[in-house]
């Protein structure tokens, strides 16, 4: 009768360890709520900085229409459009209609009459501003009001999510558990604590670990994505192996064993009451 107590003591000690350890693993923020006892400040920029290859719109509007005819020098040849191929800055047109301007790798974008104007680095209401600086210095127009808005804007998601894609950001502020709800939040074998953001700002490629069991995912300069991140997030080991057939081996050998056990406390539990 002792060794089936003892028996039953350690089955039930192993479950509650397994519990605990599987619980830590899958729980996100972890210590939230001393971290957040009070108030915090937001650090980090999240706004998008313009960057070369970006493509972006940009809409230029004005008390007199009519002197926004200057911009109408920019032909799409080849492409069709509501203005006989003359496509303005924006002022007409729908998103899937607008031709986007290209960021070359100086950070400057050309633009009609206005020339090279150099956004690299700013942010959209920044490219904006000095956009409507160039117009007003030129003196093409005064008092312009330009809209400057990014149009590629995506992040890659790959690894142990539910549904791995690249998904489009439609809003200046995006964090990156935006980005993995979009993909349907981790797989069962995704490791949260097991994370990687990789960016590629000014010509250099940095990578950032994340642990989503922690609050402290919240003060990470990767916690507000950037276009043009690869959020990479690592399987369990098992998921490495798991179709393999070293793996099935385990597979079937602890089912084995675990049979065995099983017969093995009943045959002493029998022995024990027969006593």
């Amino acid at each position: 009768m002792k060794k089936q107590l003892v028996l039953g003591f350690i089955a039930l000690a192993a479950l509650c360890l397994s519990s605990c350890v599987s619980t830590k693993k899958i729980q996100y923020f972890q210590g939230s709520d001393q971290m957040f006892e009070q108030a915090q400040a937001i650090l980090q920029k999240y706004e998008m900085h313009l960057k070369p290859a970006d493509q972006i719109l940009i809409k230029v509007t004005c008390d007199n229409p009519e002197l926004l005819e200057v911009f109408n020098l920019d032909v799409t040849l080849g492409a069709g459009s509501r203005n006989g191929g003359n496509l303005s800055y924006g002022s007409t047109g729908s998103m899937g209609s607008v031709y986007g301007y290209t960021i070359d790798n100086t950070g400057a974008v050309r633009l009609p009459v206005l020339g090279l104007v150099q956004v690299g680095g700013m942010t959209c209401d920044q490219a904006a501003k000095a956009i409507e600086q160039t117009i007003t210095q030129k003196n093409i127009i005064k008092n312009p009001d330009v809209t400057v808005r990014l149009l590629n804007a995506r992040v890659a998601v790959l690894g142990a999510v539910k549904s791995p894609h690249v998904v489009s950001l439609t809003s200046e502020r995006n964090t990156i558990l935006d980005v993995l709800s979009q993909c349907g939040d981790l797989s069962d074998q995704g490791l949260r604590e097991k994370v990687s953001l990789y960016r590629e700002d000014n010509g250099i490629r940095q990578k950032y670990d994340l642990d989503l069991t922690q609050a402290n995912i919240f003060e990470s300069p990767a916690f507000y994505v950037q276009q043009n991140d690869l959020i990479y997030v690592q399987p369990n080991k098992s998921q490495n192996v798991k179709s393999s057939a070293f793996s099935t081996f385990l597979g079937v050998g602890g089912s084995v064993i675990s049979a065995l056990a099983s017969v093995t406390a009943l045959v002493i539990s029998i022995v024990n009451l027969t006593k």
